[in-house]
């Protein structure tokens, strides 16, 4: 069976039972995506031709107006027969190999009292490339899998950073926050997503993250550092407390050597000894007040799902952002 994208015309094939979007990762097909979960969207796109099943999705991915119209979601969307969708296409630059490979736990460094700084070491035969802002996925024993962004730029090292917050009675990170230690053996696949930094535009930049959906922000930020872009950039970081800001320090100091960078932290239930002085409710709202016109600027989202789904609605209804200049990773949490 193929699959044919417009407005680009590429066309790809699709084994039986194989949903769009792994056929299209396994082939390198720049689709747009996210979860691969049918929780959070970021893979909508319009049949315009052929038939197809569709598994099981959360509502909130796509709503039965949209199913109505033709839209599809393309990580739960079965071809039965040639297909034919529309769908923005993503740079062929920006779709790096997937690869599966074992790793090895260098550090685990507690940034606060539910969040895990993991540095991972890859196999030096490996060529692991990626762009900041994708994600890993961990292979676990009984074959589920656990996503998590890399919060670096990619390292001559090979060297891979991310940013775990513990979830009690999940099966790994139950794990990480208990029995991990140093030099464990892990597996992963990757990279996977469409979060990353497009470099072909010269718009000013809107980071905006809440909790640890931090992680890729970091990542590009490194990736423009080393890359010497100049792009007006701003970061809004929302979290609950003061603790909760973990790299609080470091995104400061990069804001102070940076000339392109700002840094607006959010909290939105300071406690009482946090001293908070700064910023305080809905991080999406500190960022429309202090920009109401956003007409001229690219905004990425990272973190919880509600955040991320607020912020898409209210800054393209209310501060003039076009929609295809929204990009997003929404922070979809394992059920076990």
């Amino acid at each position: 069976m193929k699959v044919k994208i417009v407005p680009s015309q590429h066309a790809f094939e699709v084994a039986a039972g194989e949903t769009v979007l792994a056929a299209a990762i396994r082939q390198g097909v720049g689709l747009p995506y996210g979860c691969q979960d049918g929780a959070c969207g970021a893979c909508k796109c319009r049949s315009i031709e052929g038939a197809f099943e569709l598994g099981g999705y959360q509502p909130k991915a796509l709503s039965d107006a949209e199913r109505e119209k033709g839209f599809l979601l393309a990580c739960r969307a079965v071809p039965l027969g040639d297909l034919v969708i529309e769908c923005p296409e993503l740079p062929a630059a920006g779709m790096f190999p997937v690869r599966k490979m074992p790793c090895r736990v260098i550090s685990l460094r507690r940034a606060a009292p539910d969040v895990v700084i993991m540095r991972l070491q890859l196999p030096a035969n490996e060529d692991f490339r990626y762009h900041a802002g994708q994600y890993i996925q961990f292979i676990l024993r009984d074959g589920t899998r656990r996503s998590y962004s890399m919060a670096n730029a990619p390292d001559s090292d090979r060297q891979v950073e991310l940013h775990l917050r513990h979830m009690p009675g999940g099966r790994f990170t139950d794990h990480v926050f208990g029995a991990m230690r140093e030099k464990e053996i892990l597996r992963i696949e990757g990279p996977y997503g469409g979060f990353f930094l497009r470099d072909d535009s010269p718009r000013p930049v809107v980071l905006l993250a809440s909790g640890t959906g931090f992680a890729p922000v970091k990542a590009i930020i490194e990736a423009m550092r080393e890359r010497a872009q100049r792009r007006d950039t701003v970061v809004y970081w929302g979290c609950r407390a003061r603790a909760d800001l973990y790299l609080h320090d470091w995104i400061a100091a990069q804001a102070d050597e940076l000339g392109w960078l700002r840094y607006v932290p959010v909290l939105s239930e300071p406690k009482p000894d946090d001293g908070w002085t700064g910023r305080t409710g809905l991080v999406h709202a500190a960022l429309m007040s202090d920009l109401p016109d956003l007409s001229a600027h690219d905004v990425y989202a990272c973190g919880a799902p509600a955040m991320v789904e607020a912020a898409q609605r209210d800054l393209v209804a209310r501060c003039a952002l076009p929609a295809d200049r929204f990009f997003s990773d929404a922070f979809t949490p394992a059920q076990s």
